[in-house]
């Protein structure tokens, strides 16, 4: 019997908190009605906040979550407006909170090395965050770092390759986190183009 296939819970809870974040009121006009806004806006609503602590529950458990949860929250996002939006946010998010668990010890010798020394050491982290909760793979190409995910959670949840952004903004984050790097991210290939497999492009320098 084959298993389901999972993801790492800090994925979907990446969604949720970008669901929340965006739909969060702006300023004090919208508090006001906050009681109103939660029967309107999908990020305060209880669902959401009950599926926030699931999965941040599960994060700290170190439990996987099924990937068809993942699958279906994205396509749900994939319906709003703002859906590009809302999959940049969280995939900002997924990079930070994945970064914050290479430890301080590695962190501090990354940003202090010379960048010769230090690259390395920052790629090595890449590849780990990429296997463990992107379920993909990170390479470098001269002077690239590509990110390669076979089976993309948010390919089919937006038109137009919407819900590619998620993966874009987490490798331009990570890159940033990582070596200071601020450059553009090409997506290279896309299963929904009939490529086989989604694959993203990054500069792998520091500025």
């Amino acid at each position: 019997m084959i298993a389901p296939a999972t993801v790492d819970p800090l994925l979907p809870l990446s969604l949720l908190e970008a669901v929340r974040s965006v739909d969060s009121p702006r300023d004090d006009q919208d508090a006001e009605y906050v009681p109103e806004l939660r029967n309107k806006r999908l990020g305060l609503s209880e669902t959401v906040y009950a599926q926030i602590r699931r999965y941040t529950a599960a994060v700290r458990k170190s439990q996987r979550a099924p990937q068809e949860e993942a699958v279906a929250l994205a396509r749900l996002i994939g319906r709003r407006a703002d859906a590009q939006e809302v999959f940049m946010s969280a995939g900002r998010i997924l990079a930070r909170q994945s970064f914050e668990t290479t430890s301080p010890v590695t962190r501090r010798v990354i940003f202090v090395l010379p960048s010769l020394l230090a690259r390395p050491l920052a790629l090595r982290e890449a590849r780990r965050i990429a296997q463990r909760y992107l379920n993909g793979n990170i390479r470098r190409v001269g002077g690239s770092l590509m990110l390669e995910v076979p089976v993309s959670v948010t390919v089919d949840s937006a038109p137009k390759e919407r819900g590619c952004a998620y993966y874009e903004s987490v490798l331009r984050e990570l890159v940033r986190l990582l070596v200071g790097g601020a450059g553009a991210v090409e997506h290279v290939r896309c299963v929904a183009r009939g490529e086989g497999v989604c694959e993203w492009r990054a500069e792998w320098r520091r500025t």
